[in-house]
């Protein structure tokens, strides 16, 4: 049994909140992003970072340039050129061959129409395959096959080494927008309005041959599917443009917004729509909280942190620290199920809906406060990475990346180098 999630419906009228958006204070005592280290290089809008490691990620946008940055220091460890348009993809991609030690490499895609694989440590281009009739929009690796997929016109499975395995048949001029690996060798993609499922098979001849054959085609959206994401083994999700229709009617043209993207810790999907932000719960089935008017515009990039945080950046060049924290409700107060609706394959588990929605009935509402701004673009904020202690990356329309540290560690570690050299020195004497 397969299970998607489509974002479609009215607004959780249960969970509305105040149309303004939320302030926070000079001091965000919660917020320990009080240092931030500004990284420049890029010409033009950045719009991916990849991390490649614990401490190494990867930069690319407009200008066709990829930077290798150390996400402890700052530092540039590499600059490559190869692409004469913008990137349009990049994927991480560690080979596994049993002869070599491990090797990091990332793939990036360009408006030019080619495809690099590029060599993380030395900096050097590996491979370059300019054979596309059409621009690759998404690239996903499945690690597990050895194998990567790239998206355009058609979809095409490649090796390591950058020979084609196979390839669909033209799909669409405008090509596929996003790609998702699914269980059993499967694939989500993502073309116009369609969801359509591949599964890739190897030869029974015994070569390196491999088949892709479509399994399903999912038409429920309306409009062209602008986020695809996995949760798990059972179900990923989509996303789409949304007609909401306002609760008071001052027009005749409906409020439109987008899922501009989707993140999941397996538990809940956290949806990017339009200037807010959405919590669904998995298991019962319905929206637990939500923010409305989370910024000032459109939200482009939002993750989970280990605890119960979120972040979120957006096209009003803020970042913003969020935390689920839970409110009391009402016996009174209905409990919406939001933009989301759940969709099946196989028989329906009347047991399961039940169970559900006895749930709901027990389960809290919670809400989301924030509890750090992080003011230093001055464009739109495209997306970012988590570091954990390390920090957070972020990269602008304004072609900056800015490096946001924990004030309070990097003291610390201030201090302990101090400490250290003049221990080196000489210069420190403990007196009894």
């Amino acid at each position: 049994m397969l299970r998607w999630l489509i974002g479609g419906g009215r607004e959780p009228q249960g969970l509305a909140e105040k149309s303004s958006v939320q302030t926070i204070g000079e001091e965000q005592i919660q917020n320990p992003y009080t240092e931030l280290l500004v990284l420049k290089g890029h010409q033009d809008i950045v719009r991916f970072l990849v991390q490649i490691d614990d401490c190494r990620f990867a930069s690319a946008g407009d200008d066709g340039i990829i930077f290798l940055w150390n996400a402890e220091t700052g530092e540039k460890l590499h600059e490559l050129h190869g692409h004469t348009h913008k990137i349009t993809a990049i994927a991480p991609f560690s080979s596994s061959d049993a002869a070599e030690e491990k090797t990091n490499l990332i793939i990036t895609a360009s408006a030019d129409r080619t495809v690099i694989v590029w060599d993380c440590t030395s900096g050097r281009q590996v491979q370059k395959v300019s054979c596309f009739h059409s621009t690759v929009k998404c690239l996903t690796v499945l690690q597990r096959l050895n194998v990567w997929l790239s998206g355009g016109s058609d979809l095409c499975v490649w090796n390591q080494k950058l020979d084609l395995l196979c390839k669909t048949s033209h799909l669409t001029d405008a090509g596929i927008s996003a790609l998702v690996e699914l269980p059993k060798n499967c694939v989500a993609a993502a073309v116009g309005k369609e969801l359509i499922i591949f599964r890739l098979s190897a030869s029974n001849n015994g070569s390196e041959g491999w088949n892709i054959l479509e399994v399903k085609r999912l038409v429920d959206h309306q409009d062209n599917i602008s986020s695809l994401v996995s949760v798990n083994d059972l179900t990923f999700v989509t996303g789409s443009h949304i007609d909401v229709q306002p609760e008071i009617k001052l027009s005749q043209s409906p409020h439109e917004t987008s899922v501009q993207h989707l993140t999941s810790d397996e538990e809940c999907v956290f949806a990017a729509v339009g200037k807010g932000i959405y919590v669904y719960n998995l298991q019962i089935k319905r929206v637990i909280a939500c923010q409305r008017t989370a910024h000032d515009s459109s939200v482009l990039h939002i993750e989970k942190l280990p605890n119960r945080q979120l972040i979120s950046c957006s096209e009003d060049g803020s970042v913003r620290i969020w935390e689920l924290r839970e409110k009391q409700r009402l016996p009174a107060e209905p409990v919406p199920t939001g933009f989301f609706n759940m969709w099946g394959f196989g028989r329906t588990n009347k047991q399961a809906n039940q169970a559900a929605k006895k749930m709901q009935e027990n389960t809290p509402v919670y809400f989301l406060e924030l509890v750090g701004d992080l003011i230093g673009h001055s464009s739109a904020v495209q997306m970012f990475l988590y570091f954990g202690e390390l920090g957070l990356a972020t990269c602008s329309a304004d072609h900056l990346i800015i490096l946001w540290k924990d004030g309070e560690r990097e003291s610390s570690l201030r201090s302990l180098t101090l400490f250290k050299k003049l221990a080196q020195n000489g210069d420190l004497q403990l007196k009894l």
